[in-house]
């Protein structure tokens, strides 16, 4: 998994929306995400210059499992 870094905020939301997730709000620096069908709620980091951990996205993924 050698492409899971530096990944700008935005890129994760958009792959997420590509997926079927569909934003639900933010609240402070994160973005809620939720899928018809599924009742995980996502919360994704969007803070302005940092990326998103390869472990954090790793971890929302294991949970959607």
């Amino acid at each position: 998994m050698t492409g899971l870094h530096n990944l700008k905020p935005d890129r994760v939301v958009k792959a997420f929306e590509r997926a079927g997730w569909v934003i639900e709000g933010q609240k402070g620096s994160h973005v809620k995400l939720s899928k018809e069908g599924n009742c995980n709620i996502l919360s994704i980091p969007v803070h302005k210059g940092k990326p998103v951990k390869k472990g954090l996205l790793l971890n929302q993924i294991k949970r959607l499992v």
